[in-house]
């Protein structure tokens, strides 16, 4: 197997984890925020970004650095604005988490549950849910379309 297919297959691999990933946060995980206890909401967040982190940390870096090797070894076979679309799709989900949900995470982790702040959480998600769902489709071209 040659290094482009390597980090096209690891690009992919790491987008459709966070695919999961961010389906299950938007659907279930960001849902059950209301069913928190009021008294130790704080704590709760604080807990939910030290874990989570350790979960979707490895696999953005992992993302973020093959989409940009996809630039430099674009798959043979797909039109070389797919890589493009795809770097671009991670800037989009990775500037959405650091602009604006880790911020939301730590206002929701120091004032407590907001109802405001949450739908504002839940809202953003969506935009990183689709940036996701889309980086999925378009690893899935890149591999439909590679050839030998």
């Amino acid at each position: 197997m040659s290094l482009p297919d390597v980090v096209l297959l690891a690009n992919a691999a790491a987008t459709w984890f966070m695919c999961g990933v961010i389906w299950f946060v938007q659907l279930v995980h960001y849902p059950l925020f209301r069913a928190y206890d009021p008294a130790a909401f704080g704590a709760t967040m604080l807990a939910h970004q030290a874990a989570t982190q350790k979960i979707v940390f490895p696999a953005m870096m992992v993302e973020l650095v093959t989409a940009l090797a996809l630039l430099a070894w674009p798959p043979a076979g797909a039109p070389v604005w797919v890589p493009w679309l795809g770097a671009a799709l991670v800037g989009v989900g990775g500037f959405a988490t650091v602009l604006v949900m880790v911020p939301l995470h730590e206002r929701l982790a120091g004032d407590g549950f907001d109802e405001a702040l949450h739908r504002r959480l839940v809202r953003w998600n969506w935009v990183r849910t689709a940036a996701w769902s889309a980086r999925g489709a378009v690893c899935a071209a890149m591999i439909a379309l590679r050839q030998p």
